[in-house]
């Protein structure tokens, strides 16, 4: 089994990173990895495509919040088949946000269409949350439009993480970084 330690917000190049690294781990024919998360969250099109492709490839995967899982790393933080916490961690679900910067002017189509993706964004990041504790679409978005922020013990309730753990490996493991500022 081998480590990835993620400690960067979620970007397209942080995600890119972390695929480059369990890439480079499966052609050395490793089946089972395990990923350390401490993320602020970011951008939630490189979120659902590191879900994606996590949930996708051949390894199993365990994954382990050692700081913080937010907004959109708490979506990659479900991929793990097993979850598991540190005691003095977070999660924060919530909603999903679209930024313009003050020179954009778009026409109602194209507002309609951002509105729309970003509906769809809000859905998807339900959907993966919703089927990784159990619960309804429903559900996860009310607790999405609330901001839901949970402790370990209240993640364990909620079905988002099984065991609360201090140790992130054992000695001697094989771990690599995705940091970034």
């Amino acid at each position: 089994m081998f480590y990835v330690k993620f400690f960067a917000p979620v970007t397209q190049q942080s995600v890119v990173a972390l695929m480059h690294a369990v890439g480079a781990k499966l052609r050395e024919g490793h089946t089972e990895m395990g990923l350390l998360i401490s993320t602020p969250g970011g951008d939630v099109t490189s979120g659902l495509t590191a879900y994606n492709y996590l949930r996708g490839i051949p390894l199993k995967v365990t994954t382990h919040n050692f700081g913080s899982a937010d907004s959109i790393g708490a979506v990659i933080f479900c991929a793990g088949s097993r979850r598991f916490s540190v005691p003095h961690a977070r999660f924060l679900i919530h909603g999903v946000a679209m930024s313009f910067n003050q020179s954009v002017v778009l026409e109602e189509q194209q507002l309609e269409e951002r509105l729309k993706s970003l509906r769809i964004d809000m859905g998807n990041v339900a959907q993966v949350i919703a089927d990784t504790v159990g619960k309804t679409r429903d559900q996860v978005m009310a607790d999405m439009l609330a901001r839901n922020t949970l402790y370990p013990d209240q993640a364990i309730e909620y079905g988002l993480i099984h065991e609360i753990r201090s140790e992130l490996f054992p000695p001697g493991s094989d771990v690599s970084s995705v940091e970034m500022s």
